[in-house]
């Protein structure tokens, strides 16, 4: 009987998860179940097990909590925890922080509007502060931004275990770890879940944009963790936060990240583009 059990478990998930996926339209509060977990190692502990896909390696983007190509930008009192990051463009792409007075090493400036520390492509060698004593800030972000383009193909090259899970609208859903994959854009119109375990990932691929809607929130529930999360959008408008909204996870993004009035956020903002704040409070995931 027990040899007969197993056999039939794969067939049952199966039906199983057929049902629920079949149910999931957009609006609802649909629920759907964890895949089956993923081998040790997964996850985010040391040999942990985690349901969902191995995370996505970061490495030098891992560093800040807003990394852009192009420009980084505020208006109103934006409050950031953590650092910032601009490359190929220089620190004259970064506006709405003040003055940014140059530390004395040459590696980084300061904003009052940042408990961190501000690195642009064209601030001048140093040896003070910098990730090592013989690497320039620019050589460092240049392997930071390498590094994003890196995150970003890895995210969207992973084999889904969902698709088009509400044909793009996730409103009102309850999420496990998995990786779910769309050629749509995903809208977020009532507060969605994403609910797990500390070792538990989510990959999000999403071939157009991400709109979350004003005042609404992504939720962990569990012991999910904001650095499990990775939200992979290629649309050529790319990310919108609405007003007082807010988002968990690292966002990154082949175009834009744009956050208005009042939106928080626990998350990295990787853009390939550029990164629009206003006055808003943003807070990099605990590694």
């Amino acid at each position: 009987m027990n040899q007969f059990n197993k056999a039939i478990q794969p067939l049952a998930w199966s039906i199983l998860l057929t049902a629920i996926l079949a149910g999931c339209g957009g609006g609802g509060t649909a629920v759907i179940n964890n895949p089956a977990p993923t081998t040790p190692g997964a996850g985010t502990g040391a040999g942990g097990l985690g349901h969902g896909p191995l995370p996505v390696g970061l490495g030098g983007a891992g560093n800040y909590v807003v990394l852009a190509e192009t420009a980084i930008s505020t208006t109103g009192v934006t409050a950031i925890t953590g650092d910032l990051g601009i490359s190929p463009a220089a620190a004259s792409y970064i506006t709405g922080f003040g003055a940014l007075p140059i530390d004395p090493s040459g590696c980084f400036s300061a904003s009052s509007q940042v408990t961190g520390k501000v690195y642009a492509a064209d601030y001048s060698f140093g040896t003070h502060a910098c990730a090592t004593a013989t690497t320039d800030t620019a050589s460092i972000l240049t392997v930071a931004v390498n590094n994003m383009l890196t995150a970003y193909t890895d995210a969207a090259g992973r084999a889904p275990d969902f698709t088009e899970v509400g044909a793009g609208n996730i409103s009102g859903m309850t999420l496990p770890a998995g990786t779910y994959k769309w050629s749509t854009g995903v809208l977020i119109a009532s507060d969605v879940t994403l609910t797990g375990g500390a070792n538990d990932v989510w990959i999000f691929e999403i071939a157009q944009d991400v709109t979350l809607a004003n005042g609404i929130k992504v939720v962990l529930a569990g012991s999910a963790l904001p650095k499990n999360i990775f939200w992979q959008v290629a649309g050529g408008t790319g990310v919108a936060l609405g007003t007082t909204s807010h988002m968990e996870g690292v966002i990154m993004a082949a175009k834009a990240i744009t956050v208005n009035t009042g939106a928080t956020a626990n998350s990295r903002f990787l853009a390939q583009t550029a990164v629009t704040l206003n006055a808003n409070t943003l807070v990099q995931p605990a590694p």
